[in-house]
């Protein structure tokens, strides 16, 4: 199994932190069972578990993310859980905001500000080839 999440590399350091902060917490309860246990430290005190495997940071930009959302949407690719964040609800300030706007816009006119990915390694590979990492 394999999970990427590839950001607009253009945003502001800012909105890059907070697309994939949303992205791992919203992909967090799609996959729970990629969570670890709760793990105790030599001083006994408790850390949250954490995802069990890594997640790779990939560079894109809005037309990168279009077509890629693009790709998710057809039947071949229907198996891979998949996360996105766009302009549509990033501006919104309430999530029943959000349900509501989402319904009057068009995916088309979706601007993506970032997508994870997770599902079977070769097929997300299939998908994401040789995108640089995000740095």
């Amino acid at each position: 199994m394999k999970c990427v999440m590839v950001i607009d590399s253009e945003l502001p350091i800012g909105v890059i932190a907070n697309t994939s902060a949303i992205l791992g917490v919203t992909l967090g309860k799609q996959i729970p069972e990629q969570v670890g246990a709760d793990v105790i430290d030599a001083t006994e005190k408790t850390h949250l578990g954490i995802i069990t495997m890594p997640i790779a940071m990939l560079k894109g930009n809005k037309d990168v993310l279009k077509d890629l959302r693009k790709r998710l949407y057809t039947p071949e690719f229907s198996d891979l859980v998949v996360v996105d964040f766009s302009d549509v609800a990033q501006c919104c300030n309430v999530y029943s905001e959000y349900i509501t706007k989402a319904a009057c816009v068009p995916e088309k006119d979706h601007t993506y500000l970032g997508v994870a990915i997770y599902g079977e390694k070769k097929k997300v590979n299939r998908l994401i080839g040789f995108m640089p990492l995000l740095r």
